[in-house]
């Protein structure tokens, strides 16, 4: 278990740390990229292909930016001010920095690109083929994701830090039968 400053400043050391990976990857991608022409980067496997998401994950809810938005923002609140004091376990602490990368690199987009702000796309520029066009908060995202399915379904480990318990058995009910013969 890591002592609550240490666990504290892991999260939102690698929020900040992953924040500024995701904001700098997307400021090249912008002033090197043309949309027009993607670059083959591994051949058949990546390749660099500027687009402007409006939507969640595949281009999924296009049409609601702006509750996107939002949802960012409560996901962001929650992170820092309900998960990044409790947790303790150092697995935890990894997940809940990678959680705020993500979410903030992709909130910073939606704040502050156009076409404005509660209404901004998403700059994503990695493709792989038969796959969704995304970015590093993304990457951030879904290993934080696999992080936390492993910390709670094999290792069985809370965000504090204690091993997760087995749900408890119910209680065997007396044999009825049983009971009849003891009167």
């Amino acid at each position: 278990m890591l002592p609550p400053v240490i666990a504290r400043t892991l999260s939102l050391s690698l929020g900040v740390l992953g924040f500024a990976a995701d904001w700098a990857t997307k400021t090249l991608a912008l002033a090197r990229l043309d949309p027009a022409q993607p670059i083959e980067l591994i051949p058949g496997n990546l390749y660099l292909h500027l687009i402007r998401n409006p939507g969640a994950a595949f281009s999924m809810g296009e049409n609601l930016t702006i509750a996107l938005t939002c949802l960012a923002i409560a996901a962001l609140a929650v992170l820092l001010f309900w998960l990044v004091p409790r947790v303790r376990h150092v697995g935890w602490t990894v997940a809940a920095g990678l959680l705020i990368a993500g979410v903030a690199g992709n909130l910073f987009d939606r704040l502050t690109r156009e076409p404005g702000v509660f209404r901004g796309h998403v700059v994503d520029f990695l493709q792989v083929p038969w796959f969704a066009i995304f970015n590093v908060a993304d990457i951030w995202i879904t290993c934080a994701a696999v992080l936390l399915v492993w910390l709670s379904l094999i290792t069985r480990v809370t965000m504090t830090g204690a091993p997760a318990t087995e749900p408890a058995e119910p209680a065997e009910a007396a044999d009825p039968v049983e009971a009849d013969e003891d009167a």
